[in-house]
């Protein structure tokens, strides 16, 4: 489990706790400034929270060398940036450095599983926005972490690769892997998340299944509109 107790960070989390479990999917979600990226950073052990604890099983996540938590998760911040002009397939490799090997399988698999073999020897500075972010998600499967936490991935990708996307995160969370997003997409949180967690300014408002939590009251009160749902499970759609 990834367990978030308490925290606090000035001026984006107050008193947040929450208890997040492998084979899930949790979609973060909330208005701008609601500080889901925080909350999601705080889970990758990027920023230090001045109040609370997280949890990685029953360690502390601060006390776990930086190998151990690079093994253990991989982050997609919502804004990643490339230093280098390398080949997508140098990229990707690079997800394997918190391991100190260069796993020709899991790299090979990576690319076929995010649909960049044609890409491999690309490089990044020819790359689309979309292809960009396909080969930065396929940099963190290649490292093959027990943690996914993502922010905003579907965010640069077409529609069919957000729907390919899905599905890669939908079977890395069955093969036991936990899952977390930062998404803005209410429908997508709706049809493809197990779990919602709703933020409104620093609070945790809501944190259950997501048809429980993303209910009319919840959307009126976070982000202040009148809407509802149409369709049946697994295809709603939300109308204003």
């Amino acid at each position: 489990m990834l367990q978030a107790q308490h925290l606090i960070l000035p001026a984006r989390l107050d008193d947040v706790s929450a208890v997040l479990r492998p084979g899930e999917i949790t979609a973060i979600v909330g208005p701008n400034g609601a500080g889901k990226s925080s909350l999601l950073a705080c889970l990758a052990g990027l920023l230090a929270p001045s109040g609370g604890t997280v949890l990685l099983g029953e360690a502390s996540l601060s006390g776990l060398s930086p190998q151990a938590r690079a093994q253990a998760i991989g982050y997609l911040p919502q804004s990643p940036e490339v230093a280098w002009d390398v080949s997508v397939e140098t990229l990707v490799a690079l997800g394997r450095l918190p391991w100190r090997d260069r796993d020709a399988a899991a790299i090979d698999a990576a690319l076929a599983t995010m649909e960049l073999d044609d890409l491999r020897l690309r490089p990044v500075s020819r790359l689309s926005g979309g292809e960009r972010a396909r080969a930065l998600m396929a940099r963190v499967l290649a490292g093959g972490p027990r943690w996914i936490l993502a922010d905003e991935p579907l965010a640069n990708l077409d529609l069919a690769h957000q729907q390919t996307l899905l599905q890669v995160l939908r079977e890395q969370a069955r093969a036991g892997a936990g899952v977390v997003m930062v998404m803005h997409g209410l429908a997508e949180a709706m049809n493809h998340a197990d779990r919602v967690l709703v933020l409104f300014e620093g609070h945790l408002l809501a944190d259950g299944p997501p048809e429980a939590v993303l209910d009319q009251k919840a959307i009126r009160r976070a982000w202040g509109i009148e809407a509802k749902w149409l369709g049946e499970a697994g295809g709603r759609a939300l109308a204003f």
